[in-house]
């Protein structure tokens, strides 16, 4: 092939990619001219090929699109305003709070880090109550907020309080598309609704938009799918979700039953000890299950949370 036609479709490809610079393409290759006054990019600098082979590769690469980009962020959380309304934020690493979360994460991570935790569903966590008003939401985005600081661990926290949805709304999030679409699209993916925060390794789900068959679509065969696959694809991922309270929706129970560890929040000199009973019969059949003692004044509880077993596996 004639020289001059070999720099043609490489001059092609050059200017191409310039194009795409200035539309504002994310381009990881930018060509530099024999002078050194191109321009260059952060990530790597490519001189101008000599190859005609060279071309088609380089315009390829340009146009392909960055596979896992990890910086990505769907919502901004407000990080002051959630500081402001006591919850867990991540420069509070030396509070009281931040230490008994510490505690209280401990053992759930050793079980999500056992032997075949992923065919148990252990690296998936339920928060509950027996009723509403417990702190079981507050605790929630706590937990993963605290889960979210570990080195190698990433968290997603999902608003499974179909009925009430009042996750989302603590942390600023409006509604959308979230679990229960999900369930019932069959076209739509986990990528579909699942929204990158600015907290690091920090995801969030919503419920998504109200349905009649809440309890039917948590029950179905599309949850147990979604279900294995949290379970099963992101080995360094733990998944919480901030559940109905147990004694007023069908929808905690159901979610129970499909899930590896469950944790109950009890609040201290508020509900009655037959309450509580209740709740945990109902989580009977449920492999791990434990309890957390919130707004104790207990000697050692500190000024959130008391920590303790219901039942062991």
């Amino acid at each position: 092939m004639p020289a001059d036609k070999t720099m043609s479709i490489i001059e092609q490809a050059a200017r191409r990619l310039e194009e795409l610079g200035r539309a504002g393409v994310d381009v990881p290759w930018k060509v530099v001219d024999g002078s050194g006054t191109g321009s260059r990019s952060e990530a790597a600098t490519a001189t101008r090929p000599t190859r005609l082979a060279d071309a088609p590769r380089l315009a390829t690469m340009a146009l392909a699109p960055a596979a896992g980009d990890e910086t990505r962020v769907d919502v901004v959380l407000d990080i002051e305003g959630l500081q402001r309304a006591g919850q867990l934020v991540p420069t509070d690493t030396r509070s009281m709070q931040s230490e008994e979360l510490r505690s209280i994460k401990r053992p759930l991570l050793k079980n999500a880090r056992s032997k075949n935790a992923a065919a148990q569903r252990l690296p998936l966590i339920m928060v509950t109550s027996a009723l509403p008003g417990e702190g079981k939401t507050f605790f929630s985005i706590n937990l993963a907020m605290s889960i979210a600081a570990e080195i190698d661990l990433s968290v997603l926290l999902v608003d499974a309080d179909v009925l009430r949805q009042e996750a989302m709304e603590r942390l600023g999030v409006g509604p959308g598309p979230g679990l229960l679409d999900l369930l019932g699209d069959p076209t739509m993916t986990l990528d579909d609704v699942v929204l990158r925060t600015n907290v690091p390794k920090l995801s969030i789900l919503r419920a998504g938009y109200r349905q009649n068959l809440s309890t039917e679509l948590l029950a179905s065969s599309a949850m147990d799918k979604l279900l294995h696959r949290l379970a099963n694809d992101h080995l360094r991922q733990i998944v919480v979700f901030d559940a109905p309270p147990l004694l007023l929706a069908n929808q905690a129970k159901v979610l129970a039953s499909h899930l590896g560890q469950v944790v109950v929040i009890v609040e201290a000199a508020r509900t009655q000890r037959h309450i509580v009973q209740q709740a945990f019969a109902a989580l009977e059949q449920c492999p791990i299950v434990m309890s957390v003692l919130n707004r104790s004044s207990e000697p050692g509880a500190g000024e959130g949370y008391g920590y303790g077993y219901g039942y062991g596996s």
